[in-house]
């Protein structure tokens, strides 16, 4: 009886922890299960892009077909800035740690040689990091040493083709051209004005690959643009007779600097633009920043002297004078508002010929006390002495001439002999070549075969012509014998004014200069020398800047094949040559 009452008790037993248990493993996958779906909505309908991107990272490839700078030419093609092929070595972290590159000490050795640096400098580049891909090692190298360092087989070095610019002009046009940085952008001259036009724009490919990097399906193709050339206005013959003249004047007269620019009258197109003391573009290192200013365009000064044919004009403009009106200069010397104008002597009774021969203070001042205030000022507005000349040069000054509607008359009286504003190499030689023009200003470009508009009708064609006969006496019977070309007729103006002192008033240094055109009978080039601060005891502008004239466009008419017009030069040529031919005959 015990036996069979204790198998009726095992045989009712039930346990208690199954359902519980059960329902904790069942909630347990629900809730993974959940969490999967979930998941996986969140990334299809979500945010489906990330493992798409991953993906295609994996098997989308791009390729860039580089395209090398433009040139930068003169009119005649000659070549002022190229791209020549270079190398440059770069590393790769992750593969020169994984393959235990750094432990080759020879080789990092002869690296480093030929690289010229530090060894281990060098390799603290590479660092420890071995999640980096990329670092340069030296950029722009030759091919030569290009070589050098493939042979050198370190694993994670690698060499990428690159280009670099180069300078065939070198000194002689680096204001005018500029320069690039390593990356070939163009961060000085022209390189940087026209940066756009000479970079173009790479080509791109993209593919997909397969796993051993097999291109199977090319899914765009963008062609590369190509860099444009850029022709300037620029004849390197003229530039580099330009330099060689002025570089010759810095030193001979000790100046500090020098500017000269020339200009075609008739297009204002710049034939040269130089100045000195210049700098090599394809080696600047040491070269101090201010070297590297376009003192042309940037730096301004009071012009003198060169102002006085303004007056004149704007004289005869008005009407107060005409070709031959006589002004007296007696005494030689006045007071205005208690301050003193006045001449080296007495000239007494001069024509407006005279004035400008011997550059009275007088005369320009009673030229220009005769004028309404309004009417005087204008025509230096006119002449675009407070605005740029249209190059579009980066860092071109407009220069400084008052707007305000006060001027008394001693700075009237000053305004007339080139006192009272500061304008640029640049803006003189447009004036000058608006006297050459029959009065036309054109606007200045640095580009060959300009597409602008025509020039502005700022002066009289009839007293323009009679300003410039009165210049021709300048040079030959006045101030400026020096800027004399032999065979042509030379119109032209000296210069010399004193600089303003940091702390007001005025210093004891000089700018030299002097701005005229030629020939006569047809001007064709208009020229300005600038020399800053001679130290020697010659610092007017008849002395040091009218020979660098000379030279200057006795060497630009010739390069230009321009045909003399001084018919007492011609004539005795003719005489000279028929003697010859009748010596030759009789013999």
């Amino acid at each position: 009886m015990t036996v069979k009452k204790a198998k009726r008790n095992q045989d009712n037993y039930k346990p208690t922890t199954i359902a519980w248990r059960f329902y904790v493993v069942l909630g347990l996958i629900c809730l993974v299960y959940t969490g999967l779906v979930a998941r996986a909505a969140y990334i299809q309908v979500i945010e489906p892009g990330s493992l798409i991107a991953k993906g295609d990272n994996r098997i989308h490839r791009n390729m860039l077909n580089d395209t090398h700078r433009g040139a930068i030419v003169d009119r005649n093609g000659i070549e002022l800035a190229i791209s020549v092929p270079v190398q440059t070595i770069y590393a790769d972290p992750k593969i020169v740690i994984e393959q235990n590159g750094l432990d080759m000490n020879r080789r990092w050795k002869a690296l480093a040689q030929v690289l010229n640096k530090d060894v281990d400098k060098l390799k603290s580049r590479i660092g420890t990091n071995p999640k980096r891909r990329f670092v340069y090692l030296a950029r722009q190298v030759s091919p030569s040493m290009a070589g050098y360092v493939r042979e050198l087989k370190i694993p994670g070095i690698y060499l990428r083709k690159e280009s670099k610019r180069f300078y065939p002009a070198g000194e002689i046009s680096a204001h005018l051209v500029g320069f690039t940085n390593v990356d070939d952008k163009g961060i000085e001259g022209l390189e940087r004005l026209y940066n756009d036009r000479l970079t173009g724009e790479a080509g791109k490919k993209k593919y997909i690959k397969d796993a051993k990097g097999r291109k199977i399906e090319i899914l765009e193709n963008l062609d590369a643009t190509d860099p444009q050339n850029v022709v300037l206005s620029i004849d390197q013959r003229i530039q580099a007779l330009a330099y060689r003249e002025l570089k010759s004047a810095v030193k001979s007269f000790k100046a500090t600097s020098g500017s000269v620019v020339v200009v075609d009258v008739k297009t204002g197109e710049i034939l040269a633009m130089v100045n000195g003391p210049s700098y090599n573009p394809n080696n600047r290192k040491g070269t101090a920043t201010h070297r590297f200013r376009n003192r042309a365009i940037t730096d301004i000064f009071e012009p003198g002297s060169t102002m006085k044919p303004l007056t004149v004009l704007t004289a005869l403009e008005f009407g107060s004078a005409e070709a031959d009106t006589v002004i007296n200069t007696s005494p030689g010397s006045m007071r205005i508002g208690g301050r003193r104008v006045s001449d080296p002597r007495n000239y007494g009774k001069l024509t407006l010929t005279e004035i400008l021969k011997k550059s009275s203070n007088m005369g320009t001042t009673k030229l220009a006390l005769d004028v309404p205030k309004d009417f005087l000022l204008g025509k230096f507005f006119e002449m675009g002495f407070s605005e740029d000349t249209g190059t579009g040069l980066v860092g071109e000054s407009s220069g400084m001439l008052s707007d305000r509607s006060r001027w008394s008359k001693f700075e009237l009286a000053t305004l007339s002999w080139g006192y009272g504003l500061a304008i640029t190499p640049l803006q003189l030689v447009r004036f000058y070549s608006a006297i050459g023009n029959g009065g036309m200003k054109m606007p200045l470009t640095v580009l060959k075969d300009p597409s602008f508009n025509e020039g502005e009708q700022v002066l009289d064609a009839i007293n323009t012509k009679a300003v410039l006969e009165m210049l021709e006496k300048v040079v030959t019977e006045g101030g400026g014998k020096k800027a004399k070309v032999e065979g042509y007729r030379v119109a032209g103006k000296t210069g010399t004014a004193i600089k303003a002192a940091a702390g007001g008033g005025y210093g004891n240094d000089y700018v030299g200069l002097f701005a005229g055109v030629a020939p006569v009978s047809d001007p064709r080039l208009a020229i300005v020398v600038v020399i800053n601060e001679p130290g020697g005891d010659l610092y007017h502008g008849g002395e040091v800047a009218a020979p660098v004239f000379s030279r200057i466009m006795a060497g630009s008419l010739q390069y230009l094949n321009i045909a003399p017009d001084d018919e007492t030069q011609i004539s005795r040529w003719s005489k000279t040559f028929s003697d010859k031919q009748k010596g030759a005959n009789d013999a």
